[in-house]
């Protein structure tokens, strides 16, 4: 019996590898090659072997000639073949000559110019560019973030008999979110702790932490529905929209008050003042929307502030208290914080231009809500350099009509858009440059990772 199936495989195999040179010789032929092996489902491969860490790092490794082949081949792997990893082998051992043919497969691999090496310089469809080397964060977290929306919804279900209020608070614990915020906590507590003491596991409170930031974010969701009378949130109707104004209102204050009691079952009073500090900012930020200033200068300070307040001091506090309760030193701690600051002021300035340009369907909220709200976010006031007659609807809080279409057009034919995205670049490569002073491991590498999820999300 042959390795890697059948001589079929091989066959394929060497047409692959010929296709590979083909595109070499040819540069013409690059876009259909891209097609022929849709790069951007397989742009990227494991590389770890047989028994590597479930996180195990990823790599730009589209010419893999494996990862191809085995799309082509029907046969399956087996822990008995002795061929090399990247080969795909049958279901039945190798035998001594079978062997013998995987092994000169591999020599003539490596004697040929490496495909490699080439394919690694195509450009994939991903929005943006991804580093080289890459630990995907949701699952190099897989386990952690497993059942963190069904333990959110255990908790609430503990501290309540009323079940319509359980039902309102639970509503967007559906796991339909991005669990973005879980997903950094979690990630900047394993990169501390392996930081400070080489150890990759994670503490029973640091998880809760992560639980208690998607809570009070969640909580936010749910205030701002009612405040915003929103009519859809993550593709379907809005908390709001199925129960009186009231009962909502509730809801999400008794979200907020288990997250306060799972914070004073942590029994560290530095981290409860650091989370407490969550909520007094949302608050603050929350009332900071409501008014605007005259001053282009002013007005700009004061959108940055209400960012934070509202978006980013729950990130910022939140990986900071999972430092703190690592036992991290305070500049470490101080470190995680502006980690998650400028990571927080980056995924609002993403959110703020993607209601310019995204679609409802791909948001799952409706497109120019701010604008319809009143709100004047970083693309309206950067327009605002180029055409001067948003600041008067600004003031007026685009409550006149064709004030919303005219403020709609103007953003777009300035280079708002663009002065928004250059500025949400700068904050992740903060992000991403106060992340690469801890120490080097997976976790480190996928805060870096986090930062272009953020620039480059579509949602």
């Amino acid at each position: 019996m042959a390795c890697a199936g059948s001589g079929r495989f091989r066959a394929n195999v060497e047409k692959l590898i010929n296709s590979i040179q083909q595109v070499r010789r040819k540069s013409s032929a690059h876009s259909r090659f891209r097609d022929l092996f849709s790069l951007q489902s397989s742009g990227y491969c494991s590389e770890s072997g047989k028994g590597a860490p479930a996180f195990a790092e990823t790599k730009r490794c589209s010419g893999d000639v494996a990862a191809l082949a085995a799309r082509a081949s029907t046969a399956q792997t087996s822990p008995a073949c002795t061929a090399p990893a990247r080969f795909a082998c049958s279901s039945a051992p190798c035998a001594p000559s079978a062997t013998h043919q995987c092994q000169q497969q591999q020599q003539q691999q490596q004697q040929q110019q490496s495909p490699r090496r080439y394919l690694s310089s195509m450009r994939t469809q991903h929005p943006g560019p991804l580093p080289q080397v890459e630990a995907d964060p949701y699952r190099l977290l897989e386990h952690d973030l497993k059942d963190i929306y069904e333990d959110i919804r255990e908790e609430l279900g503990r501290n309540t008999n009323e079940p319509e209020l359980n039902t309102i608070a639970c509503y967007y614990f559906d796991g339909q979110g991005k669990a973005l915020r879980p997903m950094v906590a979690i990630l900047m507590a394993r990169a501390v702790n392996y930081h400070i003491y080489k150890e990759k596991s994670l503490l029973a409170s640091q998880r809760q932490v992560a639980m208690i930031c998607e809570m009070i974010h969640s909580a936010s969701l749910i205030h701002d529905d009612v405040i915003d009378q929103s009519d859809f949130r993550r593709g379907k109707p809005s908390v709001n929209v199925l129960w009186n104004h009231k009962k909502v209102a509730m809801a999400g204050d008794f979200i907020l008050a288990v997250a306060s009691m799972m914070i004073a079952r942590l029994r560290d009073d530095d981290v409860t003042l650091t989370l407490s500090e969550v909520v007094t900012d949302l608050v603050q930020g929350e009332f900071m929307q409501l008014g605007s200033k005259e001053t282009e200068n002013e007005r700009f300070a004061h959108y940055l502030t209400k960012t934070y307040r509202k978006t980013a001091s729950l990130i910022a506090n939140s990986v900071k208290a999972m430092a703190m309760l690592a036992g991290a030193s305070q500049e470490v701690a101080e470190l995680a914080f502006q980690y998650g600051r400028n990571l927080g002021l980056a995924f609002q300035l993403v959110d703020d231009l993607l209601d310019f340009v995204s679609s409802t369907e791909a948001m799952g909220k409706p497109t120019a809500a701010d604008l319809r709200l009143g709100l004047a976010t970083a693309p309206v006031l950067f327009a605002c350099e180029k055409y001067p007659e948003l600041n008067p609807m600004i003031m007026r809080r685009f409550q006149e009509a064709g004030d919303v279409e005219r403020a709609f057009e103007l953003v777009h034919r300035s280079r708002g858009l663009e002065q928004t995205q250059m500025l949400a670049r700068k904050h992740c490569a903060e992000a991403e440059r106060l992340a690469a002073r801890l120490s080097e491991s997976p976790y480190q590498k996928a805060l870096g990772v986090v930062t272009s999820l953020v620039i480059n999300r579509m949602k």
